[in-house]
């Protein structure tokens, strides 16, 4: 019987890893989780109630009732959320409560590509293949505006790329599992390679811990 394939991918905002993710779980027909819906549907209950960000009480409430199920990523992009999920992700009972349904996912029998800032470190620490996938600001700033843009948005580079250093040390600082990669991680910097570039650096690690895994 084959062994369930479980891959983590880890990054900061904007470096490509949910595009990543998503190729690799197509490609390799396997259940994929973008673990950050999971802390932007806890900011978009808040929101949604009208009840403060730093109210622990409700954040926590309101992530016993994330269905993993029922994540409506189009109403969770936006941006205000994105913002608040980084805020709210710093309270440890939320987290806690999270990672758990985010490990129970990751124990599908058809195995997971989840992706995330903790993944490899906290949620997967046993996972077959860990990537860690950065660009440099620059570029994730260009990239953000770029896809806010193609939806007939409009955005201030300038602002952007100040919103995304300031959410890179939120999440690098935070005291619980901070992002950075695994010790055992692949290294994957995006900064100068297009998505199907991206994606064929990623299988080919996938390929060569599958064919390793075969002769184990």
């Amino acid at each position: 019987m084959q062994t369930p394939l479980t891959i983590a991918i880890d990054g900061p905002a904007a470096s490509g890893k949910g595009t990543l993710a998503r190729r690799l779980a197509d490609y390799y027909h396997l259940p994929h989780l973008d673990t950050g819906l999971t802390y932007r549907a806890v900011a978009h209950m808040l929101i949604r109630n009208g009840w403060p960000l730093d109210d622990e009480a409700h954040a926590i409430e309101a992530a016993r009732q994330v269905d993993l199920a029922s994540l409506d990523k189009h109403a969770l992009s936006a941006h205000e959320v994105g913002e608040a999920a980084s805020r709210v992700a710093v309270i440890p009972e939320l987290r806690r409560i999270l990672v758990e349904k985010q490990r129970a996912f990751a124990r599908n029998p058809a195995g997971a590509v989840l992706d995330g800032r903790d993944i490899g470190t906290v949620v997967c620490p046993d996972a077959d293949v860990k990537l860690y996938v950065t660009a440099s600001a620059e570029v994730r700033a260009e990239r953000r505006l770029r896809d806010i843009e193609s939806r007939g948005g409009r955005a201030d580079f300038a602002e952007i790329l100040a919103d995304i250093v300031h959410r890179d040390e939120r999440d690098m600082g935070r005291a619980d599992s901070p992002l950075k990669p695994a010790a055992d991680a692949h290294l994957l910097d995006t900064s100068e390679m297009s998505i199907e570039a991206a994606f064929l650096a990623a299988k080919a690690i996938v390929d060569d811990a599958l064919a390793k895994r075969d002769k184990a």
